[in-house]
């Protein structure tokens, strides 16, 4: 087959032993992002099969008109509103996905509120130009953290700031709740967690009607010296609401590891140039036992579907029919 994995930044998937299972086929390897539909058609118009790297590029109803010999789209993970479902479906393409890692993210984003509160990032750059103790961060112990969302991330984040004796509330949907209070955590309102938590760590999966779900008015009951973690999506909260809010002065801090348009050149993120906040180029599921299994998982779809007998396919009424 000839396939096409888009947005490798790191070139890092040839490095996989996954890789492997690719050879005998035709593989061709993006390791930067298209900027419009005609350079996507350029490198997808030969394409069979097509590797998305999580949600880094749309697949339009529009550009799918224009790839005539697409079959099968191979998703990183769980297949997601960045792929128009229907218009594959109506053009006899099949959408694969698979299965997808937790505790990468969840460290992540655990990292995140550590150096966050710590001061870590800045302390660092200051050793290196030659200074010493520069900031004074605060410990976690006591302190309570609030979780808004109680997924599989979310349950994991909760668990480790038990570990560190804080005092975890959460909030979300009401199975979140439901399973949240069995497992021994408090559960509150949503402007209870906004306002009394010391750190907030979003963990929310985006769909059309999550979008924007955080809003100005939910940041701006933050505690003045609170932490706002974001290692989900930049798109759940409303545009400009949260570069609005620090400045503001609520919340006082920001460690967010998702922007609004991605991949971030050039510095061009307003977030980048704020000293209260904490920015990593959306690492949360980069990390190499991960890749092993969104990859090995990947290219088994596409190796079972070359064979006759796709696998994980989210389009099944392709299947049927």
């Amino acid at each position: 087959m000839r396939i096409v994995l888009l947005d490798d930044y790191q070139d890092a998937v040839r490095s996989l032993a996954a890789f492997g299972k690719l050879d005998g086929h035709t593989v061709h390897v993006y390791n930067d992002t298209a900027a419009d539909e005609d350079a996507l058609v350029e490198r997808l118009h030969e394409a069979e099969a097509v590797v998305l790297v999580r949600q880094r590029t749309r697949l339009s109803a529009a550009l799918l008109a224009r790839l005539p010999k697409l079959k099968l789209v191979a998703q990183t993970g769980a297949a997601g509103s960045h792929i128009d479902i229907a218009a594959c479906t109506a053009r006899g393409i099949l959408v694969t996905q698979t299965r997808g890692g937790s505790h990468s993210t969840a460290e992540l984003t655990w990292f995140l509120i550590l150096a966050g509160l710590r001061g870590l990032a800045p302390d660092v750059e200051r050793m290196r130009q030659g200074h010493w103790q520069t900031t004074f961060g605060r410990g976690l112990h006591g302190r309570t953290l609030g979780i808004w969302g109680y997924g599989k991330i979310g349950r994991l984040v909760a668990g480790y700031g038990r570990a560190f004796g804080m005092q975890v509330q959460v909030f979300g949907r009401e199975k979140s709740i439901a399973e949240a209070s069995a497992d021994g955590y408090a559960t509150v309102d949503r402007a209870t967690l906004m306002a009394s938590s010391d750190v907030v760590s979003l963990h929310v999966r985006l769909i059309p009607e999550t979008r924007g779900l955080v809003t100005a008015e939910d940041l701006a009951r933050m505690k003045p010296d609170a932490l706002w973690v974001n290692s989900s999506r930049a798109e759940l909260v409303q545009p400009g609401a949260l570069l609005h809010a620090l400045r503001a002065g609520r919340p006082g801090y920001a460690a967010v590891d998702v922007y609004d348009h991605e991949p971030v050149l050039g510095a061009s993120d307003p977030l980048l140039g704020m000293a209260n906040v904490l920015c990593t180029p959306h690492l949360g599921y980069v990390e190499r036992d991960n890749y092993e299994q969104y990859f090995g998982d990947a290219f088994d779809n596409i190796l079972a579907y070359a064979a006759g007998a796709a696998t994980r396919v989210v389009n099944t009424e392709l299947l049927q029919s």
